[in-house]
């Protein structure tokens, strides 16, 4: 069994997947579940119960620059303040307009970049803290998570490339998936888990061995499976 690094909060990758692993409706920035799965009969009746468990997650959420930009972040009005703190890992993703978005969204706001011109820089907010780190560090910008800002838990929702990351550098304690009643198809798709595969043998060390938690029917044929990782 694998013992919790105590240095860093306990983590949780959240996502909204496919049948077949995927995270995304199709290979480039214009197709994206949240807009599409909406309109597709048999998929768009269950969605909404993704939206409430994912209220439901933790007070602390990482997402990528990449990901909000999709979203349309960088041009979306400003919202009204939430309790959610927000951990945004972005190189050149996010606009001015999109960092301010979430200073507005979030408790408090972190952006974790390798760019110096990065456009939180040039923004005065209160709840605005920028971790710079080259090359990008992901044990090391949790442990800060930890030990500036007093995060205990926090929930991944970042793309199938970071996701990659947490996984080989065995920073993901829980994963909690909501699987939709589709199949994508396509080798160009993000899945759940992307990056660079493993080459040879002596690698299947970076390979994340999990223990079923639940698994849970939803309505309109969709699941909840949670697993906690032991390697």
């Amino acid at each position: 069994m694998k013992l919790t690094n105590k240095s860093r909060p306990v983590t949780t990758l959240f996502m909204l997947m496919s049948v077949d692993g995927k995270i995304s409706t199709g290979s480039n920035d214009t197709l994206d579940f949240d807009a599409d799965l909406p309109k597709i009969p048999g998929v768009r009746e269950g969605l909404p119960q993704y939206y409430e468990i994912e209220q439901t997650t933790d007070l602390w959420s990482c997402c990528s620059g990449r990901v909000q930009a999709k979203m349309g972040v960088n041009h979306k009005p400003f919202p009204n303040k939430s309790e959610v703190s927000f951990v945004l890992i972005d190189d050149d993703q996010l606009t001015a307009h999109g960092v301010e978005y979430f200073c507005h969204l979030s408790a408090t706001l972190v952006i974790v970049t390798n760019n110096l011109q990065h456009p939180a820089y040039s923004i005065k907010a209160d709840n605005l803290h920028i971790l710079y780190h080259q090359p990008l560090d992901l044990a090391a910008t949790l442990d800060e998570l930890k030990s500036k800002f007093h995060c205990q838990r926090l929930t991944i929702q970042t793309g199938g490339t970071l996701n990659s990351i947490f996984l080989r550098e065995k920073l993901i304690d829980y994963l909690d998936i909501v699987v939709a009643p589709i199949l994508v198809g396509g080798q160009n798709v993000s899945t759940l888990i992307d990056g660079q595969g493993i080459t040879n043998p002596d690698q299947l060390n970076q390979l994340g061995v999990v223990r079923l938690i639940s698994a849970e029917t939803l309505a309109n044929s969709y699941l909840r499976l949670r697993y906690q990782t032991v390697s």
